[in-house]
């Protein structure tokens, strides 16, 4: 099975991508090269070739048309720019049926997303001071990308006007400030059908 993880960051999830045809792919160099000691050491251990690095952003896929089985975004999908067009070049590199899997910040609705806001701009940056006891931690940004973060219906409909069948989209518990989104890439997808007599 090939999997593309689109945002990979320094590899925490693609490490433990077991008996896989793994491709990793991020726009910074950094975490490409992080993920590549990471990633490749827990395969190396198993005895598996290594992964496939892409430097490129989601919005233009350096890879070629349905080629992966499964497609992951986890906490990636935010940073998307333009977050249809980097949802239409997963479903273009997905083959027909693939999945794409999306692990975000979670608003249900505008009300739930305020108090999002909130908790995002007190409580996580606080448990950011402590944990990281810096006044200028990285989790400042996480905050402001929530900010401005649609709702899961919002990119529910996203996904469908791309082209995604049996999409899904739910907040993630006990905070329900994630949500997990799913869509399924059509069987006949780009398949030309033999027309009917």
């Amino acid at each position: 099975m090939k999997v593309l993880e689109v945002g990979c960051g320094p590899g925490s999830f693609a490490e433990d991508l077991v008996g896989l045809d793994v491709t990793c792919l991020d726009p910074s160099p950094e975490m490409l090269a992080t993920a590549k000691r990471r990633v490749d050491g827990a395969r190396k251990e198993r005895g598996e070739k290594p992964a496939v690095y892409v430097e490129a952003i989601a919005e233009a896929i350096p890879l070629p048309d349905n080629t992966y089985d499964m497609v992951f975004c986890l906490f990636s999908f935010r940073d998307f720019r333009d977050k249809a067009k980097g949802l239409s070049e997963i479903y273009r590199v997905l083959k027909p049926g693939g999945q794409l899997v999306i692990c975000d910040a979670g608003k249900a609705n505008k009300l739930h997303g305020f108090f999002g806001v909130l908790w995002m701009n007190s409580v996580v940056q606080i448990m950011a001071r402590v944990i990281t006891k810096e006044k200028n931690h990285p989790w400042k940004g996480l905050a402001k990308s929530y900010t401005h973060y649609g709702t899961n219906g919002y990119y529910r409909d996203m996904m469908r006007s791309v082209g995604f069948e049996e999409v899904k989209g739910r907040l993630l518990y006990p905070f329900g400030m994630s949500s997990r989104f799913k869509g399924r890439k059509p069987q006949t997808a780009g398949v030309e059908l033999a027309p009917l007599d």
